[in-house]
């Protein structure tokens, strides 16, 4: 039975992208050959952890599988979670609905394989751009230049791509210091400034790879990212209506100053009815005459369905 929960999990995560199956795959074995040992509130935390598995890593706040291995190693030797790990988990937010999660999934395999068709309609303007680089000798003299000074090995992944550094949020970088006596940092800043200079976000080999127009998720909301050298037409360039949908799919509920307006006129009258609620408990209303009186105290129809009544005092019963 363990082996069959096992296999399901990595089922599950077959179709996501950047391998999540097999980057889950050690804690999910080790979760499953633990978790018959947990109780109570542990076994509850450990669970939260568990379920964002399945959430597309792209929207993951910090590494949930890195998280999940360590408390499961503390709850072995301790008995349970510190008080920093409990924290932890209580904090985190309970995991996107499962539309939500299949919604972001479809669209990191499109990331991953770099295709943004469906979200930008003007892929003429990469395309000529790109052609344009790879005609040009001297980005391949520069190129050149760089692989000539520098040990690209370490910097190299398996598909022989050199990434510059990512840009951040209001370009809030880890660090823009330059040690000038190591060959590590200027490296990473020469590249930075070729990448700069060309509209890269890296190289593949000798292939230049020019930075595209870029709808990505991220745990926060939704980034797009326009080139510095892409003449944007909001109107012809991405399709909005995707995008509206793609960052729509983890939107709670309806928003708006109607709406909001809305809310908080319901709200008063949920708080009139309180005490109209009490008024009838001490005059013993039921019925027909506890309608009325209700209905004329909110200043309602006397023909108002019940049900509009019960469902204000519902919305409304936490007092928010």
């Amino acid at each position: 039975m363990m082996t069959d929960a096992i296999a399901a999990d990595l089922k599950k995560l077959e179709s996501y992208a950047f391998y999540a199956a097999d980057v889950m795959r050690d804690v999910l074995t080790h979760y499953h050959h633990a978790a018959p040992n947990f109780k109570g509130v542990t076994a509850k935390q450990l669970r939260s952890l568990y379920q964002w598995l399945f959430v597309p890593q792209t929207i993951w706040p910090f590494n949930i599988h890195q998280a999940l291995g360590g408390c499961l190693r503390t709850v072995e030797i301790d008995g349970c979670l510190n008080p920093q790990q409990r924290l932890l988990v209580e904090l985190l937010p309970e995991p996107p609905k499962e539309s939500v999660c299949v919604r972001v999934a479809e669209h990191e395999v499109n990331i991953q394989n770099g295709f943004y068709e469906n979200l930008v309609t003007t892929q003429s303007k990469f395309s000529q751009v790109e052609q344009e680089l790879k005609d040009d000798s001297r980005l391949l003299d520069q190129w050149e230049a760089i692989k000539s000074e520098f040990d690209l090995t370490p910097y190299r992944d398996h598909k022989g791509v050199v990434r510059r550094t990512m840009g951040t949020e209001r370009n809030l970088r880890p660090t823009f210091s330059v040690d000038v006596n190591s060959t590590q940092s200027v490296f990473r800043a020469a590249f930075d400034a070729f990448c700069l200079r060309w509209n890269l976000y890296g190289m593949q080999n000798d292939e230049p790879l020019l930075l595209k127009l870029a709808v990505n998720l991220t745990p926060f909301g939704t980034m797009i990212i326009i080139p510095s050298y892409w003449s944007f037409d909001k109107k012809r360039d991405v399709e909005w209506d995707e995008i509206i949908k793609l960052h729509g799919a983890r939107v709670p509920k309806r928003q708006g100053p109607k709406l909001a307006q809305g809310v908080l006129e319901r709200k008063k009258l949920a708080q009139k009815l309180v005490t109209l609620d009490q008024e009838v408990r001490a005059q013993g209303l039921k019925g027909a005459k506890k309608h009325e009186f209700l209905c004329n105290g909110l200043g309602l129809v006397l023909d108002t369905d019940p049900k509009v009544i019960t469902r204000l005092r519902m919305e409304f019963k936490n007092g928010t």
